[in-house]
């Protein structure tokens, strides 16, 4: 038994070895061909920034690698199935019965892949996005492939939604953000001063250096847009770099809450006023 093993180890270890060899060094130089096309095809000036085209290409490398690795990684199965003298043939042609009734049990996966096509080719979404898939799911994409695609939620919980299922997807970062904040004020305050307090607020924090790179326009006062129980609402825009919107509505927010502290401009909260009747005390004759 022992020398069986021996013998079988000496007559096909070193071309099982030369075979995971060479499909590794494959592997490497094809993904590296791949990555290097992918980023010399796609054409700059199709894209407004630069993160765009570098979401794209990330995108579609991430996409054709996977089916690269799978190709190669099939060959080399096969070719160790043969060198170990297993006949590969029969393999080969239940694969094809195999794959003819599958065809007919597995449309879900047609659909799956069709759909990811479209997804692509598109560019609906890209790694590295931020998108809410049915208004049910949203996250960060941290993966697209033909099949499915994965979402990372701010829970780090990671969601892996097959591509035929994705019937709406709101992509929150494609190309530019807007700032798109409402805020309450009490009805005694002066309109012509608060929209001044809300303009400087916005160009000043536009001029931050901290802050400039992630601005496109600044916050600006835009309407009233409604009359609340206790407060006027009032509506303010502005325009940021992708994935920038909500640091930068929270930096807003912070610096309008100072801003309107200084200037008496009140936000109004709920008040509630309690009333509280004890029984009277009856006097002992």
């Amino acid at each position: 038994m022992i020398d069986t093993v021996i013998d079988f180890f000496k007559a096909h270890a070193f071309n099982v070895f030369i075979i995971l060899l060479t499909a590794s060094v494959l592997r490497r130089f094809a993904m590296l061909f791949m990555r290097q096309f992918i980023r010399r095809t796609i054409r700059p000036e199709s894209f407004k920034t630069v993160q765009d085209e570098k979401q794209r290409e990330d995108t579609l490398i991430s996409t054709v690698g996977a089916g690269l690795r799978a190709v190669i990684w099939i060959i080399t199965t096969l070719l160790l199935l043969s060198e170990v003298g297993i006949d590969i043939a029969p393999l080969l042609a239940g694969a094809g019965i195999a794959g003819v009734a599958l065809g007919f049990g597995a449309q879900s996966m047609v659909r799956d892949f069709l759909a990811g096509f479209f997804i692509l080719s598109e560019n609906q979404y890209r790694v590295g996005d931020v998108i809410r898939i049915n208004n049910e799911v949203s996250g960060k994409v941290e993966r697209v492939t033909l099949r499915h695609t994965m979402l990372r939620d701010l829970d780090g919980m990671v969601h892996h939604i097959p591509n035929g299922e994705v019937r709406l997807a709101t992509n929150m970062t494609m190309e530019f953000a807007n700032v798109n904040l409402d805020i309450g004020v009490g009805y005694e305050t002066d309109i012509g001063k608060l929209e001044k307090v809300i303009n400087e607020v916005g160009r000043i924090l536009s001029g931050d250096p901290e802050w400039r790179d992630a601005i496109i326009e600044a916050p600006k006062f835009l309407r009233i847009k409604d009359f609340a129980d206790s407060a006027m609402i009032v509506k303010i825009v502005g325009k940021t770099n992708p994935m920038q919107q909500w640091s930068v509505t929270g930096e807003l927010r912070k610096r309008l809450k100072i801003a309107f502290d200084k200037n008496n401009i009140e936000i109004p909260y709920p008040q509630r006023v309690v009333h509280s009747s004890e029984p009277k005390k009856t006097k002992k004759k």
